[in-house]
């Protein structure tokens, strides 16, 4: 479990690094607001709607309807992300899963091998 926490703070930290290397911007509607994904459709410069099918990065806090400030990569404008937004929103979850689940497995590791 520690190993899929970090693991997801460094493809967080790859995808902000994919964006900023290429930054496109533009104002987008939620369409759709959930705790672990939004969906959003926004306009690019050269008039393509784009809807991406995994959402947006980093979506705390979206109500549907509202219209957002997005970072899009313009090699991939699928991969968006909310405006002044970036991975160091996904180190708290992960630290807080990593801390979570070595405080509940230790106690089971140390029964388990004080019984062996």
């Amino acid at each position: 479990m520690s190993t899929l926490a970090v693991l997801l703070v460094l493809a967080a930290w790859r995808n902000d690094r994919t964006i900023s290397s290429n930054e496109g911007f533009a104002t987008a509607e939620v369409l759709s607001a959930g705790r672990l994904r939004s969906a959003v459709s926004y306009v690019t410069p050269d008039g393509l709607t784009h809807n991406p099918p995994l959402g947006v990065l980093y979506p705390t806090n979206l109500v549907a309807g509202q219209r957002i400030d997005v970072e899009y990569a313009q090699s991939d404008p699928d991969l968006v992300r909310v405006a002044g937004r970036d991975a160091s929103v996904a180190v708290i979850p992960a630290v807080s899963v990593i801390v979570i689940t070595w405080v509940v497995a230790a106690p089971l590791l140390w029964y388990t091998r004080k019984r062996s």
